[in-house]
């Protein structure tokens, strides 16, 4: 399934959908930057993994839809390669929250690296 068939599949069952687009990210400064932005985060997100893991949950850019919530990363391999410590940290956030939250889905996109 492609990025763009899976985000209509999405609209179409009523469901919000962010796109964190992670291509070129190398640290965790600039993954926290990707996150605030992609996820419509508030000036005062602290940037540090727990306020992540709180804002998962509440992020206004995920919010709207009548169904789940689908958050798309895309592009994470070179963060994968650059900081392999900080990913796995941010896979255990991403599957926590998707734990605790039974309507947010986070997928990763596996196309080019």
């Amino acid at each position: 399934m492609t990025e763009q068939s899976l985000t209509a599949a999405a609209a179409e069952a009523g469901w919000s959908a962010v796109r964190l687009d992670l291509a070129g990210v190398r640290g965790k400064s600039a993954f926290m930057d990707r996150c605030a932005s992609a996820l419509a985060l508030p000036d005062w997100f602290g940037r540090n993994w727990d306020a992540l893991a709180d804002s998962l949950t509440d992020s206004p850019a995920l919010t709207g839809g009548t169904g789940g919530r689908l958050l798309l990363v895309t592009g994470w391999q070179d963060f994968a390669r650059a900081a392999p410590r900080e990913w796995h940290t941010a896979q255990e956030i991403f599957g926590e929250a998707a734990r605790q939250d039974g309507a947010l889905t986070v997928v990763l996109a596996l196309g080019p690296a």
